[in-house]
């Protein structure tokens, strides 16, 4: 299934600054964040939304999906090479077949080989992400047999070169045609394509030279840490083979939203509500913070929709020094259940400040006028 464009999974246009994707984003992740839409396609558009957020705020990454779209470049054309066609062996093969000749080297098959890589993903709360933690994770995975050190036979035995192949790992089927000799080279059937034969088989592994086993992994979750993150734990992958190295793995960190803050970033974004009293005649309120509760005082006449910054008080750099800012945005709250007395004195309120007077309200009414015809 082809992807979509990201400009449209963020619903931007091409020439949308970094302020508009970061918007775009942050609308999109708090619609379809699994910890608060619990829609069955909600994961799939959060991972794609956040996908198209980190090609397309990264200008080097833009400038290269600008340019081939989701075609990687450097693998040629059609996204495989020579229109995406798979030669399996390459032209070594390829050679091989048509002139039965040695056109390049073959892969050893008893040379030692990497194991795979594992992926895990860790949930974690707002906090923990902000000041990281240490915890313990239960993966399962492949690891080298115990018993047999890895080789598949039985103890005191040992694996057989296969008679077949002679160790190569492949099978030579030799053709004479009218264009001549054509020597084609296939897996070899007898010991699939391992270049040596077990007898005797371990009776731990059964002859695989590994087991599955539960592993515990300590993991140090750094400060600051954001949704999406990925930490490489070296060498806790699967198990190699012939002696390879393990391979890494990769713990894919997922962010809990939090029911007060918002994140963006390394800065933090909460809302207040404030009286009409609080906006119209100022008052210090207290503000919880990621750490603590401070003051923060509201100038009298502070509108709604008003913007302040706690400096420093946001998440710690994951990669520098300091932290980010919290920003506080007030809102004015209007009362939806007033008693007379309340009622009276708004009346008084608004008879001393002459709202809703004649003359007020014909001189809205000219101002309005005037706007429309364009005097």
């Amino acid at each position: 299934m082809s992807k979509r464009d990201y400009y449209e999974v963020l619903g931007v246009g091409k020439d949308a600054s970094q302020e508009d994707l970061k918007k775009a984003y942050r609308k999109l992740a708090r619609q379809y964040h699994p910890d608060v839409n619990k829609a069955a396609d909600a994961e799939s558009k959060f991972k794609e939304a956040k996908e198209a957020y980190d090609v397309l705020s990264d200008d080097q990454k833009k400038a290269q999906y600008d340019r081939f779209g989701h075609v990687d470049p450097n693998q040629g054309m059609g996204g495989g090479g020579f229109g995406g066609q798979d030669f399996g062996g390459g032209f070594g093969d390829l050679f091989d077949m048509f002139f039965g000749g040695g056109g390049g080297q073959r892969r050893n098959p008893n040379a030692p080989q990497r194991g795979n890589d594992l992926q895990y993903t860790l949930t974690i709360d707002f906090k923990e992400a902000v000041f990281g933690k240490k915890t313990e994770i239960v993966i399962p995975r492949t690891e080298t047999c115990e018993t047999c050190h890895g080789s598949g036979a039985k103890p005191g035995t040992k694996p057989e070169t296969c008679g077949v192949c002679h160790g190569s790992g492949q099978q030579e089927v030799v053709q004479n045609t009218a264009f001549g000799r054509i020597v084609n080279r296939r897996v070899c059937s007898a010991c699939q394509g391992q270049g040596k034969l077990i007898k005797d088989k371990c009776g731990t592994c059964h002859g695989s030279g590994k087991i599955k086993k539960q592993r515990t992994i300590s993991l140090n979750i750094p400060a600051g840490v954001d949704d999406g993150a990925q930490l490489r734990v070296s060498g806790e992958g699967e198990a190699g083979t012939r002696g390879g190295p393990s391979g890494d793995l990769y713990v894919v960190i997922r962010v809990k939203a939090h029911e007060f803050f918002e994140r963006e970033g390394d800065d933090i974004y909460c809302e207040v509500p404030l009286t009409f009293a609080q906006a119209a005649l100022g008052d210090e309120i207290e503000i919880p913070t990621l750490t603590e509760k401070v003051k923060l005082k509201i100038p009298a006449g502070t509108q709604t929709d008003t913007y302040f910054r706690l400096k420093g008080k946001g998440v710690p750099r994951l990669r520098g020094h300091g932290q980010g800012d919290q920003h506080v945005k007030v809102v004015v709250v209007t009362p939806t259940s007033l008693s007379e007395e309340q009622k009276d004195l708004l009346r008084e309120f608004s008879r001393v400040s002459g709202e809703n007077t004649n003359e007020q309200n014909q001189s809205i009414f000219e101002r309005m006028k005037r706007a429309f015809l364009g005097d």
